[in-house]
Formats: C-alpha cells, sequence, structure tokens
C-alpha cells in the first residue's frame, strides 16, 4: 500500500528542540553586538536564550533560511537579506544533529521493504546534504530537496510533486512524514497519505487534524507500515 515516504528533516529525522536550539544559541551570540542584542535576535525569530526554547510559532520551526533572516534583519542595521541568508546557510550546515532515533539501521530496513526514500526540507539543500553526510546517510535517499532547489517551499507540494516525478511512484502510494503543518499540508496537496510525528514542537492536537496516523517519531513507521498490510 506504500511505496515510498518522502522525510521531512528537522523535527524529524533530527530532534528539533536539540539540534537547533544548540544552534540558534550560538549563531545568535555570535552575530550579536552583546548579550542584550543576542536576546533581542533571539526574539526576532521566538528563540528564549534563557530557557533555549522555541515558540511555537518560530520561524526557525518550518520556515526558510530566507525567512529566517528577513525576522533578523531589522536587528542587524548594515546587513542584507543575502549576506544574512548565506551566514544562516553556512553556519546551519555546521549546526550538530541529534538524531531522532538511530537512523541507519531504520532508513537501512525501510529500504530493505523495497521502499523508495526521499527528503524535502524548508532547510537550504546544501546544509542538508551536509547534515545527511555527517550521519553518514545520503546514501539511502533517491530524492534530496531543499526550498532552493527548485521545487518550492512547504507548504506547497512542489517537492512531493518532484519525488514522485523522479521515482515514478503514485502520490497516493507514497507517505509524507513531518513534525509541522506545513510538512502534512503538503503532502496533502500533493495527493500523498500524512504521517505526523512528535520530535519538533507542534502537539498531537495541532498536527492530528492533518495527518493519517500521528506517531511519537518515526521509529513507530515500521509497525505503522505493518498495520497497513494486514
Amino acid at each position: 500500500m506504500i511505496d515510498g515516504l518522502i522525510f521531512d528533516k528537522d523535527g524529524t529525522l533530527f530532534d528539533f528542540r536539540v539540534s537547533w536550539g544548540r544552534w540558534a544559541a550560538t549563531f545568535l551570540r555570535r552575530i550579536a553586538a552583546d548579550d542584550g542584542h543576542a536576546v533581542r535576535l533571539g526574539q526576532a525569530i521566538g528563540y528564549d536564550l534563557a530557557t533555549a526554547t522555541f515558540a511555537p510559532d518560530s520561524p526557525v520551526i518550518a520556515a526558510t533560511a530566507a525567512d529566517i533572516a528577513a525576522a533578523l534583519l531589522p536587528e542587524l542595521p548594515g546587513m542584507t537579506l543575502a549576506e544574512l541568508t548565506d551566514r544562516i546557510d553556512a553556519s546551519a550546515g555546521m549546526a550538530p544533529m541529534s538524531e531522532a532515533v538511530p537512523l541507519r539501521p531504520l532508513l537501512d530496513a525501510l529500504r530493505g521493504k523495497g521502499l523508495r526514500l526521499g527528503l524535502a526540507t524548508n532547510d537550504s539543500e546544501a546544509p542538508a546534504r551536509q547534515h545527511l553526510e555527517s550521519h553518514g546517510i545520503t546514501d539511502c535517499f533517491d530524492f534530496i530537496a531543499g526550498y532552493d532547489s527548485g521545487h518550492g517551499a512547504k507548504p506547497g507540494p512542489g517537492m512531493c510533486l518532484a519525488f514522485v516525478r523522479q521515482t515514478g511512484l503514485q502520490p497516493a502510494r507514497v507517505a509524507m512524514v513531518g513534525d509541522s503543518r506545513h510538512d502534512l499540508e503538503a503532502g496533502r496537496a500533493a495527493g500523498m497519505r500524512t504521517v505526523a510525528v512528535l520530535t519538533g514542537i507542534a502537539k498531537r492536537e495541532e498536527l492530528a487534524p492533518h495527518a493519517d496516523v500521528v506517531l511519537a517519531d518515526i521509529g513507530a513507521i515500521p509497525g505503522w507500515l505493518s498495520g497497513l498490510k494486514a
């Protein structure tokens, strides 16, 4: 019933709070003039430096590097949007990602069942590939796209549709797996099933109306797939 899975990256493959909380604290302090400035920069992107937590509407959760840069830019006079976006991308590529579950065994098991796997992230493609490479899982994916890969950003369906075009799969036999409404709305718009996971910031009650199933994390996907075949 399912021939392919297309995954979001942040909050899905990688635990969002741990991975991007560390990145935000480091990046904001690096570009800030002083501690007070760092706090204001954090407020601009919905990140509390004191508690290392993100607001539910933080652009870091599901928006693009350009969107994050646009939110920060009013606090950084003299810097252009393009310059700041480039700095975010360069820094993001070096961010230490924390796996939501042991990824290599899971992805190998899914591929062993004959599934085609894709990645669709609102991160830029270059840092996304750096994250996959640093965890030794790039070769697990048949398709990798970021918001700047030419297919548009989520919640638009462009990346999902590009995955099925490249693999020759039918959208109805593919599931989009993600931790945010952007992910689920993109999958639905592409005619796919949708799987929500709770390793991001969004709560079950926010995701459930947009998902065919809500799982604790992607480690539960094999069990879900087995239930579909029953």
